[in-house]
């Protein structure tokens, strides 16, 4: 099955999503690294104003090692920002930043996609891990078989029903991942801190390119729950 030249396609496809859109973000913040802000606030500073501004009292700011590392921790309510970032005074830290303290917003504003994607992510995690494994072992004992039923079939489903799970993460990430952006946007302008023109772009151009590989990690996912679904017979028929 791991050889299956229809799963091989898949996996080369999903490389090849995933590498555009992760050269594609680092080519653009590089590019928004050389643009400064007329604000000069660094990142940190940012994301502080952004947070104030909506009245976020309870989340702290930190750097965080490791090339474009940002992320927004709800368990700890710590907004994490790689070095660049932090302490960044261009309109690639200003766009990551921000859009970091959106999720923080996010999350205080109880923002029901980001609800969503929260809770399933134990489930989510057992279906990446584990699902595939799951299906093929309902497969070798008989899921393929002609009698529709059986304790491999039924093992199939499990797995196919997690990694489904898993899929549905990130379907839900993307929207989570664009409004945060777009939250990012406006108040960035907002606030005054990034002036129209090439701030602006240079904000919208790296975070256009961030939500992308999102973008590509669903479509990925997408089409490898069709393939094992097809392999478990849930579409298209049973099969050996």
């Amino acid at each position: 099955m791991l050889f299956d030249p229809i799963f091989i396609i898949i996996i080369v496809c999903g490389i090849v999503l995933s590498g555009g859109a992760a050269f594609m973000v680092r080519s653009r913040f590089e590019k928004g690294k050389k643009i400064p802000i007329a604000s000069g606030y660094t990142g940190a500073q940012v994301a502080e104003q952004l947070l104030r501004d909506a009245g976020i009292t309870d989340v702290s700011v930190h750097e965080h090692k490791g090339f474009l590392s940002d992320h927004y921790n709800p368990m700890n309510k710590t907004l994490n920002l790689s070095p660049d970032v932090y302490k960044g005074r261009s309109a690639a830290a200003a766009g990551v930043a921000a859009h970091e303290a959106g999720h923080a917003i996010q999350h205080a504003q109880h923002y029901f996609p980001m609800w969503i994607r929260s809770a399933i992510v134990p489930v989510a995690n057992i279906g990446s891990n584990l699902g595939p494994w799951i299906i093929m072992i309902g497969i070798i004992l008989g899921a393929g078989a002609e009698v529709s039923s059986g304790l491999g079939h039924s093992i199939a489903i499990i797995g196919v029903a997690l990694f489904a799970a898993a899929t549905a993460f990130t379907l839900v990430t993307v929207p989570v991942e664009f409004d945060a952006s777009s939250r990012a946007k406006k108040q960035l302008q907002h606030l005054g801190i990034v002036r129209q023109g090439n701030e602006a772009g240079a904000v919208s151009s790296v975070l256009t390119a961030a939500g992308l590989t999102y973008v590509a990690a669903a479509i990925t996912s997408i089409l490898q729950l069709l393939y094992w679904a097809y392999r478990a017979g849930l579409i298209g028929g049973r099969r050996n």
